[in-house]
């Protein structure tokens, strides 16, 4: 009785369906390219292997059984599925599949965006079929959750500390010093160091680059977001760092302005991803697009 298909028995079985196909053993001989003994032989051991005879052969002529029918049906159907499953495993082969889940730092630039969406259509023109998830937070929160498994990427101005973490560098923002238009300040062409001195600046909780500000005083303001620190220096109560393309507008308006001197700064940005877990296929194509749409 057949409990087990293998691979012999794939043969056996397309022999069988050979010799049916070419109306007995003799016919079959030059399509198999072996003798009719040699046939008569695997047919027996297929016959053995079911358990049951497949075909009456003799003078009479080949015929096959009722239960040969349904095993020639039941074959045909078998070769099929294999053929369908070889197939489709052939387009897998070639074929991006799975999740990606994606960080986004806040606030950038349009610009950047424009990259991402650069690389995201890049991506799209490849053989795939992934689904792609944004997700924008605080840079500690996009290191959190790269720690955590919960996204493959993330661009964002990271601390680089994270030894679990990888980072590539992607592009540099530039931070410029504001004051709002309520600013003391704000008329003042050139203020020295000891003008700013006495002033009162927003501090940024994950502002690990705070060492490379070039301005640094007391604070009574803390904002996470870059929206509450806009809102602290649109007070006139704060000087305050701010990405330029976040305050322009702004600047354009007349409500800010960026102080003239050696206070300006850049932000490296980079696309970070998790050293110890194996990037998938998705994964490494994604962040090759990327670092293409921003390479150039």
């Amino acid at each position: 009785m057949l409990s087990q298909l293998r691979d012999l028995d794939l043969q056996l079985l397309r022999l069988f369906v050979t010799v049916v196909e070419s109306g007995g053993f003799s016919a079959a001989q030059g399509e198999l390219g072996i003798g009719q003994s040699t046939i008569s032989t695997q047919m027996a051991k297929l016959e053995t292997r079911l358990g049951f005879r497949l075909c009456e052969r003799g003078k009479a002529g080949f015929r096959l059984t009722p239960k040969g029918e349904q095993v020639l049906a039941a074959t045909r159907k078998l070769f099929a599925a294999i053929e369908t499953f070889k197939g489709e495993a052939q387009g897998m082969a070639d074929k991006l599949l799975g999740e990606l889940r994606i960080g986004l730092s806040e606030a950038l630039s349009d610009e950047v965006l424009q990259r991402i969406g650069e690389a995201i259509g890049r991506f799209r023109q490849r053989n795939q079929a992934v689904q792609i998830e944004l997700v924008s937070a605080m840079p500690a929160e996009l290191e959190r959750r790269l720690l955590q498994d919960q996204l493959q990427l993330a661009i964002g101005y990271f601390s680089g500390s994270q030894t679990a973490l990888d980072y590539q560098p992607l592009f540099d923002e530039r931070q410029r010093l504001y004051c709002g238009r309520q600013h003391p300040l704000f008329d003042r062409q050139t203020p020295s160091a000891d003008d700013l001195q006495a002033c009162d600046r927003v501090v940024h909780p994950y502002r690990f680059i705070a060492a490379d500000e070039p301005w640094q005083g007391s604070s009574s303001a803390r904002c996470e977001q870059v929206e509450g620190s806009l809102a602290f220096i649109l007070s006139g109560a704060h000087l305050g760092y701010l990405p330029e393309h976040i305050a322009l507008p702004w600047v354009e308006r007349g409500g800010l302005r960026a102080l003239p001197g050696k206070w300006d700064f850049t932000v490296q940005f980079r696309l970070a991803s998790h050293r110890g877990h194996p990037a998938s296929e998705a994964q490494k194509a994604f962040a090759d697009d990327l670092l293409d749409a921003f390479g150039e």
